[in-house]
């Protein structure tokens, strides 16, 4: 019997008392954002909604997206990545599980120094893809120079945040691509492979001191 969305206690500074509060809402409001399905409209719209009114609430907070997503819509993506770079705010990217096509263009998005990927998630690039059997000639022309189009635009963006050379870069997205943490990392896509310390200095993967306005509490160490 499915439980729904779990509530945790949350308490707001102005109140006394503690309210149940939807786990997604209490996350969101400690700027840990979520993109754990594949990309359309609807999530794109929600993800960047969420991103634009935290940077308003309070733009110095850093904000952490976590990303487990297989593919998707290219302009829904896109329009993501296109917001991640427009706000102020600094955005963390992180990859687990799986993060291909459009998802690893949105974990490339990431602050250029805070784009991690977990140890054990997969990384998949490849080029913009579309459908044309039901396209008259004139659709499939316009089609086609829409597609070549976003692919420059892919390829641009992947050449300026890997600093890998273009043709290195043009070779890769003419299939599909599957890395490891550590080959993503390797080609650029990716800052840091990350996971949690076990050092002395924290106590159950947890610094001393943590809060969590401090964001998410990992190590991020170079592989």
């Amino acid at each position: 019997m499915p439980v729904g969305v779990p509530k945790v206690p949350f308490q707001f500074p102005e109140d006394e008392d503690a309210v149940w509060a939807d786990l997604y809402n209490r996350l969101h409001n400690e700027r840990i954002l979520f993109l754990c399905d594949e990309l359309d409209y609807e999530n794109s719209n929600n993800v960047v909604g969420l991103i634009v009114h935290l940077t308003i609430e309070d733009a110095t907070r850093d904000q952490f997206l976590f990303i487990n997503c297989e593919g998707g819509l290219i302009i829904p993506g896109v329009a993501l990545y296109d917001t991640m770079q427009w706000v102020p705010t600094t955005i963390h990217t992180i990859g687990m599980g799986l993060v291909a096509s459009i998802g690893s263009f949105v974990l490339l998005g990431g602050e250029i120094t805070k784009r991690i990927a977990l140890p054990h998630a997969r990384v998949m690039i490849h080029q913009p893809s579309s459908v044309f059997e039901d396209d008259e000639s004139i659709e499939f022309a316009m089609d086609i120079d829409l597609i070549l189009h976003l692919r420059r635009n892919v390829l641009r963006a992947y050449t300026e945040r890997t600093y890998a050379s273009p043709w290195v870069i043009a070779y890769d997205l003419e299939r599909d691509v599957f890395m490891s943490a550590t080959e993503a990392q390797t080609h650029g896509v990716v800052d840091l492979v990350g996971f949690e310390s076990e050092n002395e200095n924290f106590v159950g993967g947890f610094p001393h001191g943590y809060t969590p306005q401090d964001g998410p509490p990992f190590l991020f160490l170079p592989d």
